[in-house]
């Protein structure tokens, strides 16, 4: 099929040349002899007009079939100025239909009210319309500018297996079944961890991948059974070192794509985040941060806040300024309803400034000092209101970091013109598994320690930090990274810690611990989220806008329906039996 243009990049210039265009009929008016078509490829829509000696060629044309067209560009003499193409047109002397299309089951327009269902069924169709592919187009936009500044970086894009051992450690894996070796099994990766820790041993000193992770996990809108990442490892560095090259990379899609140049990242410790914002993952677009006001309760005669604080909790806070009156009894019941279902906190609790005077839930048990202070510490105005949890810090904090995003999203308190990165740091190095009975590595096994708490990885487990950090956007993690572990002792400190003989580390991680005797440098590395930083771009809050053949939230592919059953034979060949009770259960 030739075509000289395509057919978004027409414009009044090329006025009076003979250009032919391929696509897809978007829409179809008539009037009397002539016909209007729309015609659509990847680029856009222009305009065909189709007069009384033509026009007879095309009476049958329906939507999304798919013709050639020859024909004189020419000034339209109605623009239409919402699309790129509106001061052209181009009047039609050839057609060629080149192919049929029946009735299509989706409304194909950039703005759709099909149901997501449907449109994930038909995803090729839903793939015809111009956001997607707009999104599937920045993805590969980003990636391309990765390629090249870590290219420039002295990086080395390096593929790494698909078909591995299975890691336990940390998310559920996808195994794979073995023909060859019946009874063995092989794992999609959940990330290249360990192969791009053997290239640093190996001497690669820089490596890239745009990796492809698999992780069998529930499912939630940012999240997908498989992934990308935008995954690098550096070798002789500290956190500074990854840091610098991540920062520039992301000034450089972000200059190229938005054309924006990004302020200063911010940094703050797990610890001081969590106090902040009740979050790892903090959106910095608005302010409202939590404030302990615990001091401010010292003497309280108020038997609720003396119980929390004799039972060693606090009294955590958050201030929204001239929403007092947005919140009526009913709103103020939904709202905790919402922490108690989901962040288990067992009572909100509020003030609201009216008349220069404090009511609420708990005005009446304060005393006149406590509402004065409570007033001075947030500068209260009328119309300001505040809202208190008095409970366990881990409890209080969550609860009310839900609370912020949540009021912040109801009443448009964010800037949604802004992109606010923040290094999250000093991560805890275990958390405990009530379903294991045991402490576990919470980035993984070979993140280092701080060195100043290695002395803490079995006298106090609870409080030992790691080198591991996160790079957070308006609200997303974009990525996990850490400083590795390099040395062979302290690796088998931390199995040790976490419940591992090394007997048991050795049936897991043999090869890998094998390399760490011949010489490992020091190392580190990150995970990029190519799906989270691609909707943050497009400004979904879907990720299944910016992935071209997406699953359900429930992990189904509606189009190819699978996961399916496969037949005993192939079974057989597998040393494989499904368990009849399995087969019911689905």
């Amino acid at each position: 099929m030739k075509r000289t243009d395509h057919n978004g990049t027409l414009r009044k210039e090329d006025a009076g040349r003979t250009v032919t265009l391929v696509g897809w009929v978007a829409k179809r008016r008539n009037f009397g002899s002539l016909v209007f078509i729309d015609l659509r490829d990847r680029s856009g829509i222009c305009q065909i007009v189709f007069d009384e000696t033509i026009s007879e060629a095309v009476k049958d044309v329906r939507s999304e079939y798919i013709l050639q067209v020859t024909g004189e560009v020419q000034i339209r003499k109605d623009p239409n100025p919402k699309i790129p193409t509106g001061e052209i047109e181009v009047l039609a002397k050839e057609v060629n239909i080149v192919n049929t299309a029946e009735t299509s089951p989706i409304t194909i327009a950039d703005d759709t009210d099909t149901s997501e269902d449907v449109r994930l069924k038909y995803r090729y169709l839903d793939l015809r319309r111009k956001p997607l592919q707009d999104n599937l187009i920045l993805r590969h936009k980003i990636q391309m500018i990765a390629r090249r500044v870590l290219d420039e970086e002295g990086f080395v894009e390096v593929s790494t297996p698909i078909l591995a051992r299975s890691t336990p450690e940390g998310a559920r894996d996808y195994l794979v079944p073995s023909r060859i070796y019946n009874g063995r099994f092989w794992a999609l990766p959940q990330s290249p961890q360990i192969y791009k820790q053997l290239l640093m041993i190996a001497g690669m000193e820089r490596y890239f991948q745009i990796a492809r992770c698999f992780r069998d996990e529930d499912l939630r809108a940012d999240r997908q059974p498989e992934f990308t990442q935008i995954d690098i490892e550096m070798s002789f560095v500290e956190e500074d070192d990854v840091f610098a090259v991540v920062e520039k990379l992301m000034r450089a899609i972000f200059s190229e794509l938005k054309n924006i140049e990004l302020p200063a990242f911010e940094r703050l410790t797990w610890e001081e985040c969590m106090k902040r914002y009740g979050s790892d993952k903090p959106d910095l677009r608005f302010g409202n941060q939590i404030t302990d006001i615990t001091s401010l309760f010292e003497h309280t005669e108020f038997q609720v806040f003396r119980s929390v604080m004799e039972s060693g909790g606090e009294i955590d806070a958050v201030h929204f300024a001239g929403l007092a009156d947005q919140y009526s009894r009913k709103t103020l019941d939904k709202l905790q309803e919402f922490l108690k279902a989901g962040f288990k906190a067992k009572a909100l609790a509020y003030l609201k400034m009216e008349n220069g005077a404090l009511s609420g839930s708990i005005a009446k048990p304060l005393s006149d000092s406590e509402k004065a202070a409570v007033i001075e510490k947030f500068g209260m105005q009328d119309n300001d209101i505040v809202f208190v949890i008095a409970d366990k810090p881990a409890i209080a904090r969550t609860a009310l970091g839900a609370l912020r995003v949540r009021v912040a999203h109801e009443h448009n308190l964010i800037d949604h013109s802004q992109y606010r990165f923040l290094w999250v740091t000093d991560f805890p190095m275990f958390e405990y598994s009530e379903e294991e009975n045991r402490w576990v590595a919470a980035h993984h096994p070979f993140t280092a320690p701080k060195a100043e708490d290695v002395d803490k990885l079995f006298t106090d487990p609870e409080h030992c930090s790691s080198r591991a950090y996160d790079l957070v956007l308006n609200g997303y993690e974009l990525l996990s990274g850490s400083i590795r572990i390099h040395d062979q002792d302290l690796q088998e400190k931390v199995f040790e810690a976490i419940g591992l003989t090394m007997e048991q580390a050795k049936e897991k991680f043999g090869f890998f611990l094998e390399a760490f005797r011949y010489g490992t440098p020091p190392h580190g590395g990150v995970g990029i989220g190519l799906e989270r930083l691609t909707m943050v771009l497009a400004d979904t809050e879907n990720i299944r806008d910016v992935v071209a053949f997406p699953t359900t939230n429930s992990s189904l592919d509606l189009m190819s329906e699978s996961p399916n059953y496969v037949d005993d034979a192939q079974l057989d060949v597998l040393g494989i039996q499904v368990r009849d009770d399995k087969k019911k259960q689905s």
